[in-house]
């Protein structure tokens, strides 16, 4: 006897519950309350910026009108500014959309930041040098709570929550403790991400095309001489802190990827309006004390950009690279008609040029020919032993210790001024009612010399040495395997390198009027060095043409305008380069293969747990 079982199927069985809506970083506040929240909050403090902070002048910037925005007020009302425009495009107002083409809210979220960090960093000075808040006049403590809303009200907006991996129980304290901050920090990444990718760039005119470009040519110029002319430390720590933050903020918004793509199409256009900008530097100065740190980020700048062959493209670690530069500077100071060089010589600057890059051309192959078949840290190693030679043999070359070549630690002084077809470099000279000094003249001269490395490193890069060096830099056994002759594709670089760093060490023999061994240290507090250099190459993206630039100007700029700092300048540095290189390794101004190669586990969830595993 058979029996059959009947299976009957439960058609009330529950469903899988919907997803919680998202909630931002601070869950409590509605999305809707939160945005209006946000947009309230900025235009407060763009009305904030108006009014009185301090009732007296003593603190620098004078911000007891009423009216006019001064110093830091100015910089908050800027990103005030950008904040309210952030917000009215993530409402859809009309006209807005073309500011957020890759979502807004992520660049909502670090204007909003940067509007607090900046407002609260003057409070916080206002307070410490005056002696306490109750120096705060009604208006700074109205754009105190207002960018605190701001802040509050962009991080309650809602964002899409990652996976993430559950705690192992299995796990001990310290890896559960690790795994939960993991978790938060991948978290706390995806509230500032952008939603979407950037859209595409509607079909412009060309004429219009090159009008954005030149605009964004005109901001850049205006920020980068804002930066220069800050006057005091507490004006420039703000600007730090503002130009950060409000360019993270302009990059979540996508228009940086879309300027990109307007330069990439109009790449020779752009070079030119670049250098047409850096031109009209010295006419936005009153005076030449600016100049004078222009024409050194120049100097500083273009060796740089040469030392980016060889470690960006050709993947050569070369930590006595500024030895390079010593050459060069030395062998124009000793046929430039110093009174102290032992030669009694003196060259036309043409001559003098074609003297300093041919030397420290020579020098890098006598170096490079015995050390490149070297690798990796060896080749390091080599190379900063050849930067210490360099200095110890110019200290020695005394007429006492050896020969008298470069009378040791006093070195050449003297040297004279530059002139070429008339034209005295160390001479004031007026153009079109503007008055130029002697570093603005200078500083024109350089912006030729890094012109003409721009073209050696575009054209090096794009032709077949340059595909060999990043097939070198890459894997350079599959390189020799594919029949690359990897030596002599390294020399070259070694020497092309070398050569540049002479040419800009010509520059520099006559702009400082005196070389030392002591300007051409390994490491040192006062850039250039081999130390700041090569960090200037990987903090401004190796490889790039524009990383290196703006790398080294930076890297020469914030030391410059940290001295009050005193004994605690290198350590607040350091910091803020250790911080950049965990946050953003692939360098300020990355191509695409190093963002894909340092970013790559970006979408994937967090470390696996055993349990994951």
């Amino acid at each position: 006897m058979s029996t059959m079982t009947t299976i009957s199927e439960n058609t009330t069985a529950p469903t899988a519950p919907e997803p919680a809506p998202a909630t931002g970083l601070i869950g409590f506040v509605p999305a809707p309350i939160a945005r209006a929240l946000t947009l309230g909050g900025a235009a407060l403090t763009v009305a904030g910026c108006f009014l009185a902070w301090t009732w007296t002048s003593t603190f620098p910037g004078d911000l007891t009108f009423y009216g006019s925005p001064a110093g830091l007020q100015m910089q908050v009302l800027v990103l005030g500014l950008l904040t309210a425009l952030f917000a009215l495009s993530s409402y859809g107002v009309k006209g807005t959309g073309w500011l957020t083409p890759a979502g807004g809210d992520a660049a909502l979220k670090l204007a909003a930041l940067a509007t607090f960090g900046t407002t609260w960093f003057t409070i916080g000075a206002i307070s410490v040098e005056l002696g306490g808040p109750v120096n705060l006049e009604p208006g700074g403590v109205v754009v105190a709570l207002s960018a605190l809303l701001t802040l509050v009200g962009a991080l309650a907006l809602p964002y899409e929550r990652p996976k993430t991996l559950p705690v192992d129980p299995e796990d001990t304290g310290w890896d559960q403790f690790k795994h939960r901050a993991g978790n938060g920090w991948t978290n706390f990444k995806a509230a500032f991400a952008a939603t979407g990718p950037v859209r595409k760039l509607p079909t412009m005119h060309s004429s219009l095309e090159i009008l954005i470009i030149a605009g964004v040519l005109a901001v850049a110029l205006g920020v980068f001489t804002y930066g220069v002319g800050t006057e005091y430390d507490e004006l420039f720590l703000g600007f730090l802190i503002t130009a950060g933050l409000g360019f993270a903020a302009v990059s979540k918004s996508g228009l940086i990827a879309q300027a990109t793509q307007l330069t990439a199409k109009h790449q020779n256009l752009s070079i030119a309006g670049a250098f047409t900008a850096a031109a009209l530097f010295p006419f936005t100065q009153t005076d030449d004390q600016y100049a004078t740190l222009g024409v050194y980020i120049l100097i500083f700048a273009t060796v740089a950009l040469g030392l980016n062959i060889v470690v960006g493209l050709a993947g050569l670690l070369d930590l006595g690279y500024v030895a390079f530069l010593g050459v060069g500077a030395y062998a124009a100071a000793l046929v430039s008609g110093a009174p102290t060089s032992p030669f009694g010589v003196h060259f036309p600057f043409w001559a003098a040029i074609l003297v300093g890059a041919g030397a420290s051309l020579v020098f890098g192959v006598l170096i490079g020919a015995p050390t490149l078949r070297l690798r990796g840290d060896y080749l390091a190693i080599v190379t900063l032993g050849f930067g210490e030679i360099f200095r110890i043999a110019v200290m020695n070359t005394d007429g006492t210790s050896g020969p008298d070549i470069t009378n040791g630690s006093n070195g050449i002084a003297s040297i004279p001024n530059l002139s070429m077809f008339g034209f005295d470099f160390g001479a004031e000279h007026s153009i079109a009612g503007f008055t130029i000094g002697r570093f603005a003249n200078y500083f024109f001269l350089m912006l030729l010399i890094m012109a003409v490395v721009v073209l050696v490193f575009r054209r090096s890069g794009n032709s077949r040495i340059g595909r060999a060096w990043v097939a070198i830099r890459e894997d350079e056994t599959a390189a020799l395997a594919m029949g690359i002759n990897g030596f002599r594709v390294k020399l070259i670089a070694f020497a092309l390198g070398a050569s540049l760093a002479g040419l800009a060490g010509t520059v520099q023999a006559h702009v400082t009027y005196t070389v030392t061994p002591e300007q051409y240290l390994f490491a040192g507090p006062i850039p250039p060095n081999s130390a700041f250099l090569l960090a200037a190459v990987v903090l401004g993206g190796m490889g790039t043409m524009s990383g290196p630039l703006v790398g080294a100007s930076l890297l020469f700029l914030i030391p410059n305008k940290l001295q009050f700092m005193g004994e605690y300048q290198l350590f607040a540095f350091g910091v803020a380069l250790i911080l950049l290189m965990r946050f953003r390794p692939e360098g300020i101004i990355a191509n695409r293969r190093n963002q894909l190669e340092f970013h790559e586990k970006d979408e994937t969830p967090a470390t696996l747990a055993k349990a994951g595993a």
